[in-house]
């Protein structure tokens, strides 16, 4: 037997149709009850229940009370950023569908990755930070240049605390096929931007749609 992590039973149960969609669902960050996340991968609720089990017992989520409900959510960014990759690889080799839907457009340019922003504009917006030498990008990792405490905290972002997990983590953008920002520091941007009020989520999907207003304040605080 080879040693090592068990590939394959995290592969079987990401790679069922019905599970996949139950998944992707929670991308948006937003915790789900059974009967939401049934509807998603279009089953009954009793199947979804049995699908839900599995990806617990697989690690994959996470199960909250509250009152008379359970929520389901993703386990954490590192799951994230695994659905976020298969996506990509799924993107750039697997079958296309033939008549994408009216909101594919407005995932490709922004859009919630669990808890960070993702597209087009995050993509453009990494970049920038680091040709200004605000954050520093190697092979491996991405970290805070000499410069990020002051530059983030003269708009509101604290990057001293000291969370569980990097300030910093490059997650692969499905649609770009290049690299956003996560971590605790893409996090608070996505909370800036939608607290600032320069864009909103669409309802019913990941979507985040910038007013005109917003997208020019968004590009002259993060792309000037």
């Amino acid at each position: 037997m080879r040693e090592g992590p068990d590939i394959a039973r995290i592969a079987s149960l990401v790679g069922d149709p019905a599970r996949a969609n139950m998944l992707n669902a929670l991308m948006g960050g937003t915790a789900l009850t059974a009967s939401e996340l049934a509807l998603e991968a279009g089953v009954s609720l009793p199947t979804a229940s049995s699908h839900l089990s599995k990806l617990m017992e697989g690690g994959l989520l996470t199960l909250a009370s509250q009152g008379r409900h359970r929520y389901y959510g993703l386990a954490g960014p590192q799951v994230a950023g695994m659905i976020e990759a298969i996506t990509g690889v799924a993107e750039a080799v697997g079958p296309k569908r033939v008549r994408p839907g009216p909101r594919d457009g407005a995932m490709r340019v922004a859009r919630v990755c669990y808890d960070h922003l993702a597209g087009e504009q995050a993509v453009a917006m990494l970049d920038r930070l680091v040709e200004k030498n605000i954050l520093v990008r190697n092979d491996k990792e991405i970290r805070l240049g000499p410069s990020a405490a002051s530059h983030f905290a003269a708009i509101g972002i604290d990057v001293h605390t000291k969370p569980r997990r990097p300030v910093c983590r490059a997650c692969l953008d499905w649609s770009v096929r290049r690299s956003h920002l996560a971590g605790t520091l893409g996090a608070a941007i996505l909370d800036k931007i939608l607290a600032e009020k320069w864009a909103r989520r669409e309802k019913d999907s990941r979507a985040v749609i910038f007013s005109p207003p917003g997208k020019q304040a968004f590009e002259r605080v993060f792309l000037g």
